[in-house]
């Protein structure tokens, strides 16, 4: 019997037997087929192996951003806006490293 979502959608439970013996590609497989989610979501929410080029850009991000975090915590006073610009720093880094680990896939 399968369950109705908030948006009416129904997918079916997911058959977690034997779930440690699956390659990871099946498993995600099982997974969309479970929550009937579409591919472009999947794509977004998957672990993406880097490739080595991939590898050295999050290097030079995280390297850049480290410097301008730097600079704002030896210039910036102490308190809450110092840190939420370290915070933004970070997210920055996030969200560039997600397009390039997902070739800047879109979702809308």
């Amino acid at each position: 019997m399968g369950m109705q979502g908030p948006g009416g959608e129904v997918g079916v439970p997911l058959n977690i037997e034997g779930v440690g013996d699956l390659s990871k590609e099946e498993l995600e497989k099982r997974i969309a087929e479970a929550v009937r989610m579409p591919d472009e979501l999947v794509q977004l929410f998957s672990y993406h192996q880097p490739t080595p080029q991939q590898e050295m850009a999050y290097r030079h991000i995280r390297a850049t951003a480290l410097q301008l975090a730097k600079a704002i915590h030896d210039n910036c006073p102490a308190g809450p806006d110092r840190t939420a610009a370290v915070r933004k720093i970070r997210e920055a880094v996030m969200t560039a490293n997600a397009s390039i680990a997902t070739n800047n896939a879109q979702y809308r």
